[in-house]
């Protein structure tokens, strides 16, 4: 049957091979971006939501790669028949991820990449480009480390929180040690009780080594981890608080006046460091008159404020110590 196609834009073309690319269990991210694209861009014939979740996933991949293709094709690109960016991203995805037959299937798709590379500026995601990369780099790991790609990705950092995503990349250029450039793919979990329950997904499915940070009060979370602790995953619970806790207190004071440099305030002298520091920011925040103390805007600051080596503790730095341990060279 001749498919009635509605042309997708360059920009949807985009949208969803960032999302195909991206790190991500593949049945999920390929299922979602093949159903948004027959839903939205076949006219005829036309599938129901339920119709495509019992559809076969060849089926199903057949339908994506057809509108995708069709719209390349519109757009006035060259298909040339070279699919080795599909075999490098197939032979990516099976060599991180436990992949059932049926979902191989979904990747084993001739979705013309290489046309599609021609959408691909240095602005784009870091996943697009590295995509890019995979059309003529022979050496992957030699251009991600030049390149600072971040993919393909080696090693997952799981951590609590913003504060841990935000800053640890920063402290680790610093220790020149790229996460980009060495394939640490950092993850924020939202929480330690969801840090637990991402690391089982993890676990089950994901082959690459997890690097697992907790704050002190999550010994209970660390209980729930150990029995499924791979030899190539590691814990490390931090000795005092959270993350902000192990922050060097010149550079928590140098962001503090950077954060207050342009407003007239009342002297701090009252206010006491009772337990965390994250309670003395809400009290310092409370105080002067400032906005509500927010963690994501806080490690923003910070981050804007590291300038050297000095402005990282000694725990800091046994964190990354650990974290190379294992990161394939």
């Amino acid at each position: 049957m001749e498919l009635k196609i509605k042309q997708l834009s360059k920009e949807q073309i985009i949208i969803s091979i960032d999302r195909l690319t991206r790190f991500k269990e593949p049945e999920t991210k390929y299922l979602r971006v093949y159903m948004d694209i027959i839903t939205s861009n076949l006219i005829d014939p036309k599938y129901r939501k339920t119709d495509l979740e019992n559809m076969d996933y060849c089926e199903l991949r057949r339908l994506a790669e057809e509108i995708i293709n069709y719209s390349l094709k519109n757009m006035g690109l060259e298909l040339i028949e070279d699919y080795s960016i599909n075999q490098r991203l197939y032979d990516y995805e099976n060599s991180i991820f436990e992949l059932k037959e049926n979902v191989k299937e979904l990747l084993k798709n001739k979705i013309n990449y290489r046309a599609i590379t021609s959408f691909i500026s240095s602005d784009c995601p870091k996943n697009l480009q590295w995509l890019a990369e995979l059309g003529f780099a022979k050496d992957i790991i030699t251009v991600r480390r030049q390149k600072a790609l971040k993919f393909p990705i080696e090693k997952l950092l799981l951590v609590e929180g913003i504060t841990e995503e935000t800053l640890l990349p920063e402290f680790a250029k610093i220790m020149e040690f790229d996460f980009d450039k060495n394939g640490i793919y950092v993850i924020s979990a939202g929480g330690k009780n969801q840090v637990v329950k991402y690391f089982y997904r993890l676990a089950q499915n994901c082959k690459l080594p997890v690097f697992i940070l907790l704050d002190k009060d999550a010994s209970e979370n660390l209980c729930e981890i150990q029995p499924r602790l791979r030899n190539i995953d590691r814990v490390h619970i931090l000795k005092a608080g959270e993350f902000e806790d192990i922050l060097p207190e010149h550079l928590v004071q140098k962001t503090l006046e950077y954060a207050t440099r342009n407003i007239s305030l009342a002297p701090d002298e009252n206010i006491e460091i009772k337990g965390s520091r994250v309670d003395y920011l809400h009290e310092y925040f409370r105080h002067r008159g400032l906005h509500e103390f927010k963690k994501a805007e806080f490690a923003q600051l910070v981050k804007n404020n590291i300038s050297g080596e000095e402005d990282l503790s000694q725990e800091i730095k046994e964190i990354f110590s650990e974290l190379k341990f294992s990161v394939v060279s």
